[in-house]
């Protein structure tokens, strides 16, 4: 199991709702695929973000293992670009190359 810790910008600083971080959470999941690998996510909201654990499994490719960042950052992207909530209170995620 790969481990991948991310956070998404708040696009206002403000008080965080209690439910926010189990709203990412459910969201996460309602975009993710099966090919995603996706086993468990855990969130902690903060004023100026939310930090994301996502628990993903291991794949092996033809080319040796499959990088758990850029399946991560693959799922964060759908959710943001598919859910207006997502996509209102964070900015997009950083290119996965920065």
């Amino acid at each position: 199991m790969d481990v991948v810790h991310a956070s998404l910008r708040r696009r206002d600083r403000g008080a965080v709702a209690s439910q926010e971080a189990s709203e990412v959470v459910g969201i996460l999941w309602a975009h993710a695929r099966p090919g995603d690998g996706l086993q468990h996510i855990t969130a902690r909201a903060q004023d100026d973000r939310v930090d994301l654990l996502l628990y993903l499994l291991t794949r092996r490719t033809a080319d040796g293992p499959s990088d758990p960042v850029a399946s991560a950052h693959t799922l964060i992207t759908r959710g943001h670009r598919a859910s207006p909530l997502l996509s209102r209170r964070y900015h997009p995620p950083a290119p996965e190359n920065s």
